[in-house]
């Protein structure tokens, strides 16, 4: 007995397409039920059944569906039927990944399983939350394997409030869409200011993405943007304070439709340093700490490097000082050792600037004249410039120079030096 949903109706709604194969009435109807509960997944075709062959329609129709994950239900009294499936499917498809759903009780046959070929082994029990773990596994994975080519991810957060995390993201964003285009900016602040210094009136928040994710397609995450003058399309954050954060899957299924639209995608996570900070710079290139010249500011980075220390957004860390003075007998060097952070740009201050246009909504990037406004436009050359795979990280190192009038904030490419190494 074969169940189908009409592919063509689901084929413009965004979410993870999966396969669902199983030889339980029973069992067929639950795992449709919480794979839809997910919010990540929809489910294109299932089937009362496995295939038998390589020339099983079952097989054909899968790969018809554009079925991205096959769910094989798994019955622990008689699993070699499955696990044949599963080396079937292994054998006949490159790009469907596949999910086994079963119980802990048998050690030997979920060795077998994922020796066939599966990616996962859900435990039946967990319910949707074992099947939301995977899918965010799956998610991130392939938003580090189909990175190239396609948007580059930088976030920005400060070491402490206030240090201008906001204004750098704002301003290198406006930077990379005049320079190289196709950048988004994304407000991911509790209470998004990222409008107001572009002076947008954005109708729709990141919130309202995060919850269309089941249902998201490309028009409706155009219509969830405000665009700029300059092109740059903004997502804006919440103009109210929310308690919820967002899920590990969520995070990562909306990045993985961002960095298929966008060449770059510049993250605004000022104001918050929370889990939700962490699961954004494991999915970065580059994680930008906006820090000062102070004690409060470098101790306080010196901390959340250690606090990133725990994902894998140290490895893509990288410390930009913001209204940048020299203090004579305190080095670039002392700054790097306080902080156990390697420096990637220097913002000179200027004040009376910035703050001006602010309050304008005119940042300060869009002018050529001022030496702030060059900084900015060079860190987002010097961005533009970063490694494909989120994994690789962004190794430019500063190069400390004894003159800086003749070679100010050089910087240099270094493969071998990596964070804290």
């Amino acid at each position: 007995m074969q169940t189908e949903k009409d592919f063509s109706e689901q084929q413009a709604m965004h979410g993870i397409a999966v396969a669902v194969l199983t030889e339980d009435r029973d069992q067929l109807a639950t795992l449709q039920n919480r794979l839809e509960s997910t919010h990540v997944a929809r489910v294109v075709f299932s089937n009362l059944g496995f295939p038998v062959s390589a020339t099983d329609p079952i097989v054909r129709q899968m790969q018809s569906h554009r079925a991205e994950v096959v769910v094989v239900d798994i019955n622990g009294d008689d699993p070699q039927r499955a696990i044949h499936t599963i080396e079937l499917i292994r054998a006949t498809t490159s790009d469907i990944a596949i999910f086994a759903v079963g119980e802990m009780r048998n050690p030997m046959a979920i060795v077998a399983v994922m020796r066939a070929g599966a990616g996962e082994f859900v435990d039946r029990l967990t319910g949707t939350e074992g099947l939301m773990e995977a899918f965010s596994r799956f998610s991130s994975a392939r938003s580090r394997t189909r990175s190239s080519g396609k948007a580059r991810v930088f976030t920005v957060i400060n070491a402490k409030g206030g240090s201008g995390a906001t204004t750098l993201a704002v301003n290198t964003a406006v930077a990379l869409q005049q320079q190289h285009g196709q950048t988004i900016l994304v407000d991911f602040s509790p209470i998004g200011h990222a409008a107001l210094h572009l002076n947008a009136r954005p109708t729709f928040s990141v919130m309202d993405a995060l919850q269309n994710l089941h249902r998201m397609d490309t028009s409706l995450l155009e219509g969830l943007m405000t665009s700029t003058k300059d092109g740059l399309h903004l997502l804006a954050g919440p103009q109210q304070p929310y308690t919820t954060a967002p899920a590990a899957a969520e995070l990562a299924r909306l990045f993985d439709l961002l960095v298929s639209h966008y060449r770059y995608v510049v993250v605004d996570c000022s104001g918050r340093m929370d889990e939700t900070t962490r699961l954004l710079s494991d999915l970065s290139n580059v994680v930008l700490m906006v820090a000062q010249t102070d004690v409060v500011s470098l101790w306080s980075a010196g901390r959340i490097r250690t606090f990133l220390e725990e994902g894998n957004g140290r490895k893509h860390l990288r410390l930009v000082m913001n209204r940048y003075k020299k203090i004579p007998g305190f080095s670039e060097e002392d700054v790097e050792k306080a902080t156990n952070c390697k420096i990637v740009w220097k913002v000179p201050n200027n004040y009376q600037l910035i703050a001006p246009a602010i309050d304008k909504g005119t940042p300060v990037a869009t002018q050529d004249s001022q030496e702030v406004s060059r900084a900015f436009r060079s860190l987002a050359d010097l961005l533009a410039q970063a490694p494909a795979a989120a994994e690789e990280g962004l190794d430019l190192v500063f190069q400390h120079q004894k003159d800086a009038k003749k070679v100010p904030n050089r910087l240099v490419i270094s493969p071998q030096l990596r964070t804290g190494q």
